[in-house]
Protein backbone atom coordinates (compact mmCIF):
# COMPACT_ATOMS: atom_id res chain seq x y z
CA UNK A 1 0.00 0.00 0.00
CA UNK A 2 1.85 3.03 -1.35
CA UNK A 3 -0.51 6.11 -0.27
CA UNK A 4 -0.62 5.90 3.23
CA UNK A 5 -3.60 6.34 5.94
CA UNK A 6 -4.60 10.30 6.79
CA UNK A 7 -2.74 11.45 3.58
CA UNK A 8 -3.42 14.32 1.94
CA UNK A 9 -2.78 14.22 -1.49
CA UNK A 10 -1.97 16.99 -4.20
CA UNK A 11 -3.41 16.67 -7.48
CA UNK A 12 -0.96 18.90 -9.86
CA UNK A 13 -2.14 19.01 -13.12
CA UNK A 14 -3.14 21.92 -16.04
CA UNK A 15 -4.64 21.68 -18.93
CA UNK A 16 -2.96 23.32 -21.70
CA UNK A 17 -5.10 26.58 -21.81
CA UNK A 18 -3.67 27.37 -18.39
CA UNK A 19 -0.26 29.34 -17.77
CA UNK A 20 0.82 26.66 -15.61
CA UNK A 21 0.44 23.90 -17.99
CA UNK A 22 3.80 21.96 -18.35
CA UNK A 23 6.53 19.76 -16.72
CA UNK A 24 8.68 22.86 -15.30
CA UNK A 25 5.59 24.33 -13.72
CA UNK A 26 3.75 20.80 -12.32
CA UNK A 27 7.25 19.63 -10.95
CA UNK A 28 7.41 22.93 -9.18
CA UNK A 29 3.90 22.79 -7.76
CA UNK A 30 4.83 19.19 -6.80
CA UNK A 31 8.13 20.38 -5.04
CA UNK A 32 5.84 23.11 -2.66
CA UNK A 33 3.18 20.39 -2.16
CA UNK A 34 5.53 18.23 -0.71
CA UNK A 35 6.76 20.69 1.34
CA UNK A 36 3.52 22.00 2.55
CA UNK A 37 2.76 18.08 3.83
CA UNK A 38 1.47 16.16 1.12
CA UNK A 39 2.04 12.79 1.28
CA UNK A 40 0.95 11.73 -2.12
CA UNK A 41 0.85 13.69 -5.61
CA UNK A 42 -1.77 12.51 -8.58
CA UNK A 43 -0.41 14.05 -12.09
CA UNK A 44 -1.45 13.98 -15.64
CA UNK A 45 0.35 12.38 -18.74
CA UNK A 46 4.04 11.15 -19.43
CA UNK A 47 6.03 14.75 -19.27
CA UNK A 48 4.58 15.96 -15.88
CA UNK A 49 5.00 12.54 -14.63
CA UNK A 50 8.59 12.16 -15.13
CA UNK A 51 9.27 15.51 -14.10
CA UNK A 52 8.15 15.05 -10.88
CA UNK A 53 8.95 11.90 -10.45
CA UNK A 54 12.28 13.35 -10.79
CA UNK A 55 11.89 15.83 -8.02
CA UNK A 56 10.23 13.83 -5.23
CA UNK A 57 9.55 10.33 -3.50
CA UNK A 58 6.40 10.88 -3.20
CA UNK A 59 3.91 8.16 -4.62
CA UNK A 60 2.31 9.40 -8.16
CA UNK A 61 -0.72 8.35 -8.67
CA UNK A 62 -0.76 8.85 -12.51
CA UNK A 63 -3.40 9.23 -15.14
CA UNK A 64 -3.29 9.55 -18.80
CA UNK A 65 -6.33 12.03 -19.99
CA UNK A 66 -7.40 11.10 -23.22
CA UNK A 67 -10.00 13.56 -24.73
CA UNK A 68 -12.15 12.82 -27.64
CA UNK A 69 -15.78 13.10 -28.71
CA UNK A 70 -16.74 9.09 -29.51
CA UNK A 71 -16.24 8.23 -25.52
CA UNK A 72 -17.28 9.80 -22.50
CA UNK A 73 -14.46 8.14 -20.57
CA UNK A 74 -10.68 9.88 -20.62
CA UNK A 75 -9.12 9.28 -17.98
CA UNK A 76 -6.60 6.27 -18.97
CA UNK A 77 -8.57 4.59 -21.01
CA UNK A 78 -6.71 1.91 -22.57
CA UNK A 79 -3.29 0.17 -21.54
CA UNK A 80 -1.41 1.78 -24.59
CA UNK A 81 -1.79 4.99 -21.74
CA UNK A 82 -1.43 2.84 -18.55
CA UNK A 83 1.82 1.46 -19.83
CA UNK A 84 3.65 4.79 -20.91
CA UNK A 85 2.73 6.94 -17.42
CA UNK A 86 4.23 3.31 -15.32
CA UNK A 87 7.02 3.25 -17.71
CA UNK A 88 7.44 7.65 -16.70
CA UNK A 89 7.47 6.54 -12.75
CA UNK A 90 4.08 6.74 -11.87
CA UNK A 91 3.99 4.12 -8.84
CA UNK A 92 -0.12 3.81 -9.07
CA UNK A 93 -2.65 3.95 -12.33
CA UNK A 94 -5.02 5.73 -12.23
CA UNK A 95 -8.57 5.57 -14.19
CA UNK A 96 -11.92 5.58 -15.16
CA UNK A 97 -13.55 2.98 -13.70
CA UNK A 98 -17.07 3.28 -14.48
CA UNK A 99 -18.90 1.19 -17.42
CA UNK A 100 -19.34 3.98 -19.65
CA UNK A 101 -17.72 3.10 -23.67
CA UNK A 102 -13.93 3.36 -23.42
CA UNK A 103 -11.42 3.55 -26.47
CA UNK A 104 -9.90 -0.11 -24.90
CA UNK A 105 -10.56 -3.14 -23.29
CA UNK A 106 -13.01 -3.38 -20.59
CA UNK A 107 -12.10 -1.71 -17.60
CA UNK A 108 -12.32 -5.05 -15.45
CA UNK A 109 -9.71 -6.63 -18.14
CA UNK A 110 -7.73 -3.11 -17.83
CA UNK A 111 -7.37 -3.08 -13.45
CA UNK A 112 -6.15 -6.91 -14.31
CA UNK A 113 -3.37 -6.57 -16.85
CA UNK A 114 -2.07 -3.52 -14.89
CA UNK A 115 -1.75 -5.27 -11.99
CA UNK A 116 -0.46 -8.03 -13.85
CA UNK A 117 1.54 -6.86 -16.60
CA UNK A 118 2.79 -3.59 -15.11
CA UNK A 119 2.80 -4.61 -11.56
CA UNK A 120 1.36 -1.79 -10.51
CA UNK A 121 -1.80 -0.84 -7.87
CA UNK A 122 -4.84 0.26 -9.30
CA UNK A 123 -6.50 3.72 -8.60
CA UNK A 124 -10.41 3.36 -9.54
CA UNK A 125 -12.11 6.92 -10.07
CA UNK A 126 -15.94 6.01 -9.80
CA UNK A 127 -19.45 7.56 -9.04
CA UNK A 128 -21.27 4.84 -7.29
CA UNK A 129 -21.92 2.35 -4.83
CA UNK A 130 -22.13 0.27 -7.65
CA UNK A 131 -19.29 1.06 -9.54
CA UNK A 132 -17.38 0.98 -6.53
CA UNK A 133 -18.16 -2.47 -5.59
CA UNK A 134 -17.24 -3.80 -9.40
CA UNK A 135 -13.82 -2.10 -9.07
CA UNK A 136 -12.91 -3.68 -5.74
CA UNK A 137 -14.10 -7.14 -7.35
CA UNK A 138 -11.86 -6.73 -10.24
CA UNK A 139 -8.96 -6.11 -8.09
CA UNK A 140 -8.86 -2.58 -7.86
CA UNK A 141 -6.08 -1.04 -4.95
CA UNK A 142 -7.97 2.10 -4.11
CA UNK A 143 -11.62 3.17 -4.60
CA UNK A 144 -12.05 6.95 -5.05
CA UNK A 145 -15.13 8.94 -5.51
CA UNK A 146 -13.75 11.08 -8.09
CA UNK A 147 -16.48 10.95 -10.35
CA UNK A 148 -19.22 11.51 -8.29
CA UNK A 149 -21.09 14.59 -10.21
CA UNK A 150 -19.23 14.19 -13.53
CA UNK A 151 -21.47 11.19 -14.93
CA UNK A 152 -24.67 11.68 -16.30
CA UNK A 153 -26.16 9.50 -13.69
CA UNK A 154 -24.72 12.00 -11.03
CA UNK A 155 -24.68 15.07 -12.56
CA UNK A 156 -27.21 16.54 -9.91
CA UNK A 157 -24.64 16.07 -7.44
CA UNK A 158 -22.11 18.41 -8.48
CA UNK A 159 -23.75 21.53 -7.26
CA UNK A 160 -24.05 20.13 -3.70
CA UNK A 161 -20.30 20.16 -2.95
CA UNK A 162 -18.16 16.89 -2.23
CA UNK A 163 -20.11 13.58 -2.69
CA UNK A 164 -19.97 12.92 1.35
CA UNK A 165 -22.67 9.83 1.64
CA UNK A 166 -21.23 8.13 -1.12
CA UNK A 167 -17.99 8.32 0.51
CA UNK A 168 -19.52 7.00 3.75
CA UNK A 169 -21.51 4.28 2.00
CA UNK A 170 -17.95 2.67 0.31
CA UNK A 171 -16.10 3.06 3.12
CA UNK A 172 -19.29 1.23 5.19
CA UNK A 173 -18.88 -1.84 2.17
CA UNK A 174 -15.52 -1.95 0.93
CA UNK A 175 -12.47 -3.77 2.62
CA UNK A 176 -10.38 -1.60 0.47
CA UNK A 177 -8.96 1.86 0.76
CA UNK A 178 -11.73 4.56 0.20
CA UNK A 179 -10.21 7.87 -0.92
CA UNK A 180 -12.18 11.24 -1.16
CA UNK A 181 -11.69 13.18 -4.19
CA UNK A 182 -13.77 15.91 -6.13
CA UNK A 183 -15.08 19.25 -4.62
CA UNK A 184 -12.87 19.20 -1.85
CA UNK A 185 -11.93 22.94 -1.63
CA UNK A 186 -11.30 23.60 1.95
CA UNK A 187 -9.47 22.03 5.26
CA UNK A 188 -13.25 21.57 6.73
CA UNK A 189 -14.21 19.26 4.66
CA UNK A 190 -10.95 17.69 3.50
CA UNK A 191 -11.29 17.13 7.85
CA UNK A 192 -15.04 15.75 7.75
CA UNK A 193 -14.03 13.01 4.56
CA UNK A 194 -11.38 11.41 7.84
CA UNK A 195 -13.92 11.62 10.05
CA UNK A 196 -16.09 9.57 7.87
CA UNK A 197 -13.12 6.84 7.31
CA UNK A 198 -11.54 7.87 4.34
CA UNK A 199 -8.14 6.22 3.82
CA UNK A 200 -6.73 9.57 1.92
CA UNK A 201 -7.97 12.85 0.54
CA UNK A 202 -7.30 14.48 -2.83
CA UNK A 203 -7.31 18.04 -3.59
CA UNK A 204 -6.01 19.62 -6.70
CA UNK A 205 -7.81 23.03 -7.86
CA UNK A 206 -7.99 24.57 -4.11
CA UNK A 207 -4.66 24.35 -4.13
CA UNK A 208 -3.19 24.27 -7.48
CA UNK A 209 -5.47 26.09 -9.82
CA UNK A 210 -4.40 29.92 -8.92
CA UNK A 211 -6.47 31.23 -12.08
CA UNK A 212 -9.50 29.14 -10.72
CA UNK A 213 -9.04 30.32 -6.88
CA UNK A 214 -9.13 33.50 -8.30
CA UNK A 215 -11.80 33.82 -9.92
CA UNK A 216 -14.00 32.77 -6.58
CA UNK A 217 -12.74 35.81 -5.15
CA UNK A 218 -13.62 38.16 -8.02
CA UNK A 219 -16.71 36.48 -7.86
CA UNK A 220 -17.07 37.21 -4.44
CA UNK A 221 -16.25 40.77 -5.20
CA UNK A 222 -18.80 40.78 -7.83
Amino acid sequence: MLISKGALVVSCQARADNPLHGPVYMSAMAQAAEAGGARGIRANGANDIAAIRAVTRLPIIGIAKVWGDRFPVYITPGFTQAAEIAGAGADIIGLDATPRPRDGEPVERLIGRIRLELGREVFADIATLEEGRAAHAAGATYVATTLSGYTEETASRKASGPDLDLLSALVAELPVPIVAEGRFDTPELVAEAFRRGAHAVVVGTAITNPREITKKFVQAIA
